[in-house]
């Protein structure tokens, strides 16, 4: 864990020296006085300023996503429920509660920039960072079946007709499990193309 020493004319001034360079909040640390302040001999001699030893707690990157989901979702006037799932390449927080299609937004965006800004928040540091998934209702699961099964129909389409589908703009991910879910198709191939936000899933005859 991270460990620093400061000083000030008081424990408070040298606490938040500590935690302005760190910074973290005074939650997230641990401190202890090496040296309490003294004043000089009859204001001349001997004088002493604070010192504090202050170590960054030990990171829980799980609970520091379910208090800012919490945080986030109260403000929001939403009340939640969170299922944590754990695998050995990430975790996955699904968030359960009435009226949460809010967080989902238009195929997901909402919901993978919330997950984006969980994981800023959850992993002060760089180093071995967990993945976490945030999830709505099942919504990703939901939304991978119907995708799936989307570009089953879309190759048996291409394959019969010999022409090219193009389709709406999707996310990374989204686009991902197009390309996954046809790789093994012999029939046709799958490329994407255009610039992000736009950019789209191509289903044609494979040549």
């Amino acid at each position: 864990m991270e460990m620093i020493e400061r000083t000030g004319k008081t424990v408070e001034e040298a606490l938040e020296a500590a935690l302005l360079e760190l910074g973290v909040d005074r939650d997230q640390v641990e401190y202890r006085v090496i040296e309490a302040p003294s004043k000089a001999l009859f204001g001349l001699l001997g004088g002493r300023e604070a010192k504090v030893e202050v170590t960054l707690k030990k990171v829980d990157p799980i609970e520091n996503a379910r208090v800012f989901l919490e945080k986030v979702t109260k403000l929001m006037g939403l009340s939640i429920s969170i299922e944590v799932t754990t695998n050995a390449e990430n975790v996955t927080l699904n968030l359960r509660g009435d009226d949460l299609g809010l967080l989902i937004g238009k195929h997901g965006q909402t919901l993978d920039a919330l997950q984006y800004l969980t994981n800023l928040a959850s992993q002060r540091e760089g180093r071995d960072r967990l993945r976490i998934i945030i999830d709505v209702e099942d919504y990703r699961k939901r939304r991978a079946d119907t995708l799936e099964q989307l570009a089953i129909r879309l190759a048996d389409r291409v394959t019969r007709s010999g022409e090219r589908v193009v389709l709406e703009p999707m996310t990374p991910h989204e686009r991902k499990i197009i390309h996954m879910s046809l790789q093994e198709d012999s029939r046709v191939e799958t490329l994407s193309e255009g610039q992000e936000p736009f950019r789209r899933v191509v289903i044609s005859v494979r040549k």
